[in-house]
């Protein structure tokens, strides 16, 4: 089972990026699949989490209103698309699972300690 995050790039501040995660071993379409991101020297920080089947979205609220996250079930695919970015946005972004046990985000999701598997990172950077 392997997750791996791309698509990161340095950004304006105001504009949009597109994450990718992709997955080996496994199908996403019947995992929950969560973002997180590292910043330099703080501690992971919770994005959002998506459940399968289509049972909901849950946001932080750093992102709320500005990131969304999609599934292409054809490509085996979720995206995290961010929207407005902003320079504290600047972080490495993880895709992250558990295809055994987790299929809906459960109520800590944003503690990290739900899921298994974790992917390489792909770096955001939000500048001008």
């Amino acid at each position: 089972v392997q997750l791996q995050a791309s698509g990161g790039g340095l950004v304006q501040p105001g504009g949009s990026l597109r994450l990718s995660c992709a997955a080996s071993g496994f199908t996403l379409d019947r995992s929950a699949i969560a973002w997180f991101r590292q910043a330099p020297g703080k501690k992971r920080e919770a994005v959002l989490c998506i459940s399968s089947g289509g049972r909901g979205t849950h946001y932080a609220d750093s992102v709320q209103g500005r990131f969304t996250g999609s599934r292409d079930y054809a490509k085996n695919m979720v995206y995290l698309h961010m929207n407005s970015l902003k320079p504290e946005d600047t972080a490495v972004y993880f895709c992250a699972a558990d295809p055994v046990s987790v299929r809906v985000c459960g109520s800590r999701w944003y503690l990290g300690t739900d899921f298994d598997s974790w992917g390489q990172g792909t770096q955001v950077t939000v500048s001008s």
